[in-house]
Formats: structure tokens, C-alpha cells, sequence
């Protein structure tokens, strides 16, 4: 996680799961649902918390908070929250399974996308997206970027399990028929997480990166054609902090980063919160939405940097992130979507 990053999402003070399973029975008994009373308990609990009270519920009432709100009149999205297991890193168990096809009946197009997005281990979540990226005609080759150029060493290492478990498939073999050139052997690399390949410490060494600046300019403009395997060994392996002070180092960055690779992977390492503002606000400019990208990170970030991804947006783009969420999106989507960037 970047230093002083920021999630909206946050454990909410004096919490009581008791109170909360009891204002939660409460929003959903008798006639009519109290959506609001759900939505302001889900949007201020963080996931670990959600997950007491959904336990707290069931120890009460004697039934899963997830039957009763399903059976209740409020839209059965909110569900999906408490059900997210977020700290859980192996694949989903069959009764995860379950409810997700549960849910799937239930619901469709963006909402759905949203509750599964919710629903959803973190780390499948993640497998499920580049599967998903790589299925049929095309490749979705921004969210291999996003999630393969953005999670740690751990993470990779549990994506590529998680994958080969749920899917059985191998992700750098899909990786490899679904990509090409440069970026194919660049996302490999990346895929190489599981043997530890980037260093995660959080210290610079500036001699370092001065040298590798150099590496960059002889494998690059310093040459004739590109010695990527110079490239990649660096993208692959340095830290983040390292990067950035290696790209600080190399005057000539834009010539040659665009010449090199043009879907803006370095930025994940030069200025996270910039990455994820730009790919939101691309997500909702002009006609249409591309709503499975604004899900995919407006929840993958809530307890991570989404406070600074939306500094960073209301910065380039001169508008709040809510302002640009609220015009895109409507009813409940549009509702839980703006309680969980904390509009």
C-alpha cells in the first residue's frame, strides 16, 4: 500500500455488531424496507466489520443475514456486501459458489456486476477479471494492466493459484496466447511474482536508480533497436518507490516510455491515485459507461487509496468523482456506488 494512503471505506468507531444486526433486522421486518438505514450501516463498516455483523445476525435471529434480506423488499445488492469475504485468500468454497449463482438469479446487467464485484474473495475477484479479460474475441489489455502492475507479491502469487484452481488454467500460458510483442513478455514477468521477483522494500537507493536510468537509455535510445529484456528486468523486479526515482532520473522517459509501451504501465509506479483517476474518469466520459472498470475499482480500492484516488481526480479533471458517478448511474446502483466513494 502507498505511504498515507486512504481508503473510504474505514472500521467504524465504538462498533457494536449486536446493534448493527439489530438495525439491520429492524430495516427489513414488516412491510416496506428501510434501504437508507441499510446502506448507512454497509457504507461505514469496513469488511471485517461487515463480517461480525453478518455472524451477529445469524447468532440473533437464528437465519443469515443474506436469506433475510433476500426474502425482504430492499434491493438484494446490499447482500452481497456482508458476504465478501475480503480477507479470505483461497478460492470461494462451493457455498460461496452457491450464493453467487443465487445472486445471479436475481439480478442482472450492472447491479449484478456490482454485487459479485462485492461478493467476490479479493482474490478471485481478481482471477475472474483477467479470465474474463481474455475471454473471446479481443483482449482486454487495460485490466491485465491494472491488476497485474498494481498488486504485490503475495497477491500475484495467490491470482495465479486462484486461477488455476477456479479456472483450471494456467495465466501466463493465457497471457501468452492472448498477448503479444513487448507487452506479452512484460506481463510475464509480471506473472513471475510468484517466485518473488519485485523487491517490496520501501527504501530508495538512488545510486541504483541512477544506473538503471542508464541501463534504460543503452537498452533503448542509447542503441540501435530495444534490448526489452533490459526493460523487463527492471519494470518486473524494482520496487515502486524505485521506480519512480529511476524515472525521475531518466530525463527522456516520455520518448522513450511511449515509444516502448503505450498503455501507460509505469504510471501504476509513478502516481497510483493519477492511474486509477484517469482509467475511472475514461470509464465515464462521453456516451456510455464502461461500468464493469468504475466497479472494478471503486470497490477494489474502497479500503485501500480510493480517498486519494479522489484528490487526484477532482485535481486533473477539475469535477468530484461523485459529481462525474451521479451523472453517469441511476437508482440504487447509482446509490451504493456513491455511499461507497463516500459522497
Amino acid at each position: 500500500m502507498t505511504q498515507g494512503a486512504q481508503g473510504t471505506i474505514r472500521p467504524a468507531a465504538n462498533f457494536d455488531a449486536m446493534r448493527d444486526a439489530e438495525i439491520l433486522r429492524k430495516a427489513m421486518k414488516g412491510f416496506g424496507t428501510d434501504e437508507q438505514a441499510i446502506v448507512d450501516v454497509v457504507a461505514n463498516r469496513s469488511n471485517d466489520q461487515r463480517q461480525k455483523i453478518k455472524a451477529a445476525f445469524k447468532t440473533s435471529y437464528g437465519k443469515s443475514f443474506f436469506v433475510t434480506i433476500i426474502h425482504s423488499e430492499c434491493c438484494c445488492y446490499i447482500s452481497a456486501i456482508f458476504l465478501h469475504e475480503k480477507f479470505l485468500v483461497v478460492p470461494p468454497s462451493k457455498q460461496n459458489q452457491d450464493l453467487i449463482k443465487d445472486l445471479k438469479s436475481e439480478l442482472s446487467g450492472n447491479m449484478e456486476e456490482l454485487i459479485l464485484a462485492l461478493f467476490m474473495p479479493p482474490t478471485y475477484y481478481d482471477a475472474w477479471s483477467l479470465r474474463k479479460a481474455m475471454q473471446g474475441a479481443g483482449t482486454q489489455e487495460r485490466v491485465l494492466i491494472e491488476i497485474l502492475c498494481t498488486r504485490t507479491n503475495q497477491e500475484i502469487r495467490e491470482i495465479v493459484r486462484c486461477y488455476q484452481s477456479e479456472f483450471g488454467r494456467d495465466l501466463e500460458k493465457d497471457i501468452r496466447s492472448d498477448t503479444s510483442g513487448h507487452f506479452e513478455r512484460l506481463l510475464v514477468s509480471m506473472c513471475q511474482y510468484n517466485k518473488g521477483n519485485r523487491d517490496e522494500n520501501q527504501s530508495v537507493n538512488h545510486q541504483m536508480a541512477q544506473e538503471d536510468a542508464q541501463r534504460l537509455y543503452q537498452a533503448g535510445e542509447g542503441r540501435l533497436g530495444t534490448d526489452e529484456s533490459c526493460f523487463n528486468m527492471i519494470l518486473a523486479t524494482r520496487s515502486f518507490p524505485q521506480l519512480r526515482a529511476t524515472m525521475e532520473a531518466y530525463s527522456r522517459e516520455e520518448t522513450l516510455l511511449s515509444e516502448f509501451l503505450k498503455q501507460k504501465i509505469l504510471q501504476c509506479a509513478l502516481n497510483r491515485p493519477a492511474f486509477f483517476a484517469e482509467r475511472l474518469y475514461c470509464a465515464m466520459k462521453g456516451a456510455g459507461t464502461d461500468d464493469s472498470t468504475l466497479v472494478r475499482i471503486v470497490v477494489t480500492r474502497s479500503e485501500i487509496d480510493l480517498v486519494q484516488i479522489k484528490q487526484m481526480f477532482a485535481q486533473m479533471y477539475q469535477k468530484t468523482l461523485g459529481t462525474m458517478i451521479a451523472g453517469d448511474t441511476s437508482g440504487d446502483y447509482r446509490r451504493l456506488l456513491l455511499a461507497i466513494v463516500g459522497q
